[in-house]
């Protein structure tokens, strides 16, 4: 394989978008050590987070490579133009799971076990929005795995702590799809994909949305309470709910043109302001 098809692997599948996830993994990993994670542990799970990632979106892409070249959002993806071969994808796409296993299976027999569930929903996910709109949900809880998986790979038991971030990171995943879902909204009516704006309308996506991002920031608030954070914490997550409510703000004023603005940079800043709120929580 030639580095030039890596490059374009790898912008192909947004390999830079993995920060949304990364941050929530962390969280788990310190709540469940109370504090510094075992370096060990931090690695495989960084590996594993990272290789299931790539694996499902790489899996997205190429089950919807022929949708993708009919759409003209997504009409100048790779795989549509023929820039990578499909063989050279599913290669790094069984090189992914193969990293995902093998991180799951270092960090603890539980995790190697429980790991076929997200790898099942990897599969399941890129089919599911042929059939009902609840896709934007199960993607929510295929990256709201994150947080437990980590508190799992600690060798913490089952707690509403991890609970808790779980469903806070399924409902705001799941609200940040349907906002980036609106920029299809017309293809996929035309074309008879289901999704919340193509089904429910814009105004009833945008309601939803709002809901669920206040749901996140309630189930965030009760995670900090089961742990009894401190107020370090609590004012990460003020902030938080500040991006949030900017986020579906800008999309109900400005629509798609500030698509970019709300998705991508305040998202990123969400996972990433929750972690540093926890990390910093334990030093003071």
């Amino acid at each position: 394989m030639c580095l030039s098809s890596v490059k374009i692997f790898f912008k192909m599948i947004k390999f830079e978008h993995s920060v949304f996830a990364l941050p929530f993994a962390y969280s788990g990993l310190f709540l469940a050590s109370d504090g510094l994670p075992n370096l060990k542990v931090f690695l495989w799970v960084t590996l594993a987070m990272v290789g299931f990632r790539t694996l499902g979106m790489s899996l997205n892409r190429v089950f919807d490579r022929i949708i993708d070249a009919k759409n003209p959002r997504t009409m100048n993806r790779s795989l549509p133009q023929r820039q990578i071969a499909l063989q050279t994808v599913w290669f790094y796409t069984v090189l992914s799971g193969i990293i995902f296993e093998l991180s799951a299976y270092q960090l603890n027999s539980l995790c190697f076990r429980l790991s076929l569930i997200p790898l099942v929903l990897a599969f399941l996910y890129p089919f599911i929005k042929r059939f009902t709109w609840l896709s934007h949900f199960v993607l929510g809880i295929i990256l709201g795995i994150a947080p437990y998986g980590a508190w799992l790979a600690a060798g913490r038991e089952f707690s509403w702590v991890p609970g808790c971030l779980t469903l806070g990171v399924a409902c705001w995943v799941a609200g940040f799809d349907i906002i980036y879902a609106l920029q299809d909204y017309e293809f996929d009516r035309s074309y008879g994909l289901y999704s919340v704006p193509a089904v429910f309308g814009v105004q009833a996506s945008l309601r939803l949305t709002a809901l669920l991002h206040g749901l996140s920031v309630i189930c965030w608030c009760a995670a900090g309470c089961f742990y009894q954070l401190h107020l370090v914490y609590f004012i990460g997550l003020l902030a938080v709910t500040g991006l949030l409510a900017r986020e579906n703000w800008l999309i109900y004023k400005f629509g798609l043109e500030k698509i970019e603005e709300a998705f991508l940079r305040t998202n990123a800043f969400v996972s990433l302001i929750l972690f540093i709120s926890i990390a910093v929580d334990f030093v003071f």
